[in-house]
């Protein structure tokens, strides 16, 4: 089945390789971004430069209602993806939370004004596995991220309170509009630029030599084109109304990561850390460093996420760990963002 389909953030990481995918299927795809005469031609040239007629660009932003309707006239579908994701810590958390839950409740009111008929949301595995002490967990679509546990940190709780908010407004306002959400681990793989999410940013420091020694932790990882391959399933299979997928496979510490890019990049890794970073260390520069702050509560915290959920209702599949990690080193050099 292929309709007519919004994706909201078409410019960024798993957005483009979703564009990329539903196109191949044969839907008509609008986009929002910020600024159409900026994005467009760099977008259109990444996505092989699709007819006018099955590929629209539109100019929406999260905090406005300015051309969400525009946006979204004659879709079907929404897959909204974009939400505010950080390179560096905000001054303030409002700066992620606000956008997030209010674009998020906009894109809804919108959609439904418009007669969409699914809904689907991109939230993250942050709204389910954070609100832990340290130890190993397994997570399953039925458990939500404590918000008031230290551990929550401001993008952790834009994505648990975007997709709260989404919910409640569904079963409040939807009406018969299918809700689906999509919760992806930490996103790797093949970057088509040298502008990439900042999920990305932890393979480019460990690549570069940036990051020395290799501090305790872990994400559980999933390919950006199995991602959007979730994704698609959400958009395309019947009978969703109110799921919850979780999308990602092995956790893998920075370490375990660093390992996997000397084992199949070669020479090309060798400066990838080989020891860890003592804890004591973390907490020593956490004092001085805002980023080090950021990822101190991540320490010592194994966090196993179950994704056969998606397994086994929409037959999701997912590539091997190693081999999402060796494309996403290998794109990285080959974009110039590492320099071997």
């Amino acid at each position: 089945m292929a309709g007519t389909v919004l994706v909201t953030g078409a410019t960024g990481y798993i957005a483009g390789e979703l564009i990329r995918q539903l196109l191949a299927k044969g839907w008509i795809v609008h986009g929002t971004v910020r600024n159409v005469a900026k994005s467009e031609g760099a977008l259109r040239a990444r996505l092989g430069n699709p007819a006018p007629k099955t590929f629209r660009l539109f100019a929406a932003e999260l905090m406005s209602d300015a051309g969400w309707a525009e946006a979204v006239a004659g879709c079907t579908h929404v897959a909204h993806v974009a939400s505010p994701i950080p390179a560096q810590a905000p001054k303030h958390e409002d700066d992620l939370i606000v956008p997030a839950r209010e674009g998020t409740l906009r894109a809804l009111r919108f959609a439904k004004a418009a007669g969409v008929t699914r809904f689907v949301q991109t939230s993250s595995t942050a709204a389910v596995i954070y609100g832990v002490d340290r130890g190993t967990y397994t997570f399953d679509e039925s458990r939500w991220t404590d918000i008031n546990h230290p551990d929550a940190y401001p993008y952790v709780k834009s994505k648990t309170l975007a997709e709260r908010a989404a919910r409640e407004w569904v079963a409040g306002e939807g009406d018969d509009m299918e809700f689906v959400s999509v919760n992806p681990g930490m996103v790797l793989g093949p970057v088509d630029s040298g502008d990439f999410s900042a999920s990305v940013e932890l393979v480019s420091q460990l690549l570069s030599g940036a990051m020395p020694m290799a501090p305790n932790l872990g994400f559980p990882i999933v390919d950006v084109r199995d991602i959007a391959a979730l994704h698609v399933l959400a958009l395309e299979t019947p009978g969703l109304a109110g799921e919850r997928f979780l999308g990602a496979g092995q956790f893998l510490t920075a370490l375990e990561i660093a390992g996997v890019l000397r084992a199949r990049l070669g020479d090309q890794a060798r400066k990838a850390p080989t020891r860890p970073m003592p804890d004591w260390v973390v907490n020593i520069l956490a004092l001085f460093n805002a980023e080090v702050r950021g990822i101190k509560t991540e320490i010592g915290k194994i966090r196993h996420v179950d994704a056969s959920h998606a397994k086994q209702r929409l037959g999701w599949t997912m590539r091997s760990v190693e081999d999402t990690i060796e494309d996403c080193g290998n794109s990285l050099i080959a974009h110039g963002v590492v320099k071997v």
